[in-house]
C-alpha cells in the first residue's frame, strides 16, 4: 500500500488549492479514505473522510469550504480547498487504514 500526496504549495488568504492523494494497492472502490492536517505544535487533525465517493464527512473547520473527491480510474483522491485561510496552513496527509502518505505543505499567507 501507497499513498503519495501532491499538490501543496503557497497561497494567499482566499484562494484557492487541490491536493492529490495517490493510490496503489488499494481496492479504491471500497477503501475508506481519510484527509488529515497537522499545524506546527498542534496534534493531526481529521478534515474528511471519504466513505464512497458520495459520501463524504467534514471537520466543522473546513465543512463548505473543501470539497473531497474520487477517480476511480486513476485511484487518486482530491481535496479541493476553496477560500483558504491562514488558519489553514499545515501539513496535509491522506490516510487508508494504518498507511500514511508523506504529506504535503499547505501554507496561507499574505
Amino acid at each position: 500500500v501507497q499513498l503519495v500526496e501532491s499538490g501543496g504549495g503557497s497561497v494567499q488568504p482566499g484562494g484557492s488549492l487541490r491536493l492529490s492523494c495517490a493510490t496503489s494497492g488499494i481496492d479504491f472502490t471500497t477503501a475508506v479514505l481519510h484527509w488529515y492536517r497537522q499545524a506546527p505544535g498542534t496534534e493531526r487533525e481529521l478534515i474528511a473522510v471519504s466513505v464512497r465517493p458520495d459520501d463524504i464527512f467534514y471537520a466543522l473547520s473546513v465543512k463548505d469550504r473543501f470539497i473531497v473527491s474520487r477517480d476511480s480510474a486513476k485511484k487518486i483522491m482530491y481535496l479541493q480547498m476553496n477560500n483558504l485561510k491562514p488558519e489553514d496552513t499545515a501539513v496535509y496527509y491522506c490516510n487508508y487504514d494504518n498507511t500514511w502518505g508523506q504529506g504535503t505543505q499547505v501554507t496561507v499567507a499574505s
